[in-house]
């Protein structure tokens, strides 16, 4: 059986596979049954030193997190297929089951819930596969005075520069809190929008180009694929920039002051995503009604050329129909030159109407 794509956030897949019935109880813990196994990857760091270690089993990772109290963790988990672990997941560190059942039924919008042990955050990830098409995914983050959590449902690594960072020790990342490190993920979710648009443009660009030589119906459904692409891109980053607006206006002991500086900054590129999908919707728009007048032009066109032709032959088709009643009293039905007179007088009346037809512009190709 063919599984079904999860990841688009768009039209064609608002249902949802692993949803409960109607009136079920909440907080039901449902991975869906093409969930990936679960990786760990746990990356403990301070101001001096960092390590970083895959692990099998959650269990693992708790042992690890207390024996190593004097560092910051950054606990990656990939893939849902594992209902045990989850439930494990909220025993251990008093995360509600209704909110691991927002991070199992990866469809939610972002958004920002704050509890009294942490604060639970939903981002979208957007990237381009090897086939062109446009994955959405879900990633939820749920941050801790000391433990900061993500989790996604693939394997795609969309944090590596985020890990780099860590590597590196430059900057505020590994001498700040772990909320600091929340901020760096949730800005680099929407940094990732900004090469996609780039794309968008530039494909954009060629499909103006195209359409102006020669308007197929392919270069349509290119332009129908782009303008589903920018709904989807806009709904998300809508609810993105009410996301950060939350965390900014929210008096939590979660996110510091200086934080809350960065996060402005990416309220702000949250912002420019808007206002740049908002203007490539409109050239979307204007590229439709490029096409719809192109190929009206070019039907026109046609017609011309139809309606030239039909206007050339109607004084033929008279002279032929006169001359083709065949009566008697027709003189030059018995003359020796009728026939060659008759073929040129129907040549010269041709040239007389291409010269008429030249002389009012109804020739011109435009």
């Amino acid at each position: 059986m063919k599984k079904k794509s999860s990841h688009l956030y768009g039209r064609k897949n608002l249902a949802r596979e692993n949803v409960s019935p109607p009136g079920s109880s909440p907080g039901i813990i449902q991975p869906s049954t093409y969930s990936l196994a679960p990786k760990f990857i746990l990356v403990s760091y301070n101001s001096e030193s960092i390590l970083e270690m895959p692990y099998d089993s959650l269990t693992e990772v708790l042992d690890k997190i207390k024996v190593q109290s004097q560092y910051k963790h950054w606990l990656e988990i990939k893939g849902f297929g594992d209902k045990q672990m989850l439930e494990n997941l909220c025993e251990h560190l008093s995360i509600h089951r209704m909110e691991m059942e927002d991070v199992v039924n990866s469809y939610q919008r972002p958004k920002m819930e704050e509890h009294s042990s942490h604060l639970f955050v939903v981002s979208r990830l957007f990237y381009r596969c090897s086939d062109d098409t446009l994955k959405n995914e879900q990633v939820s983050i749920f941050l801790f005075p000391s433990l900061i959590i993500s989790m996604q449902e693939t394997y795609i690594d969309q944090f590596e520069s985020v890990r780099a960072r860590l590597r590196s020790g430059k900057g505020l990342i590994r001498s700040s809190n772990v909320d600091y490190l929340a901020y760096g993920l949730m800005d680099t979710a929407i940094d990732n929008y900004f090469p996609i648009l780039e794309g968008v443009s530039e494909a954009l660009d060629i499909l103006e180009d195209k359409l102006f030589e020669q308007p197929t119906r392919s270069l349509l459904q290119q332009i129908q694929k782009f303008k589903r692409e920018l709904i989807s891109i806009r709904r998300a980053v809508f609810a993105e920039r009410d996301k950060m607006n939350d965390l900014l206006r929210t008096d939590t002991d979660f996110y510091s002051d200086q934080t809350k500086v960065y996060l402005k900054d990416t309220y702000d590129h949250a912002i420019q995503v808007l206002d740049i999908v908002d203007s490539y919707k409109e050239i979307t728009a204007s590229l439709m009604d490029i096409y719809l007048s192109n190929v009206s032009n070019r039907m026109n066109q046609i017609m011309k050329v139809l309606a030239i032709i039909s206007t050339v032959f109607i004084p033929l088709t008279f002279i032929v129909g006169v001359y083709g009643m065949n009566f008697q009293y027709l003189p030059e039905l018995h003359w020796h030159y009728g026939y060659p007179v008759v073929m040129i007088g129907m040549g010269v009346l041709i040239v007389i109407q291409f010269l008429f037809f030249w002389r009012k512009g109804w020739l011109d190709k435009s």
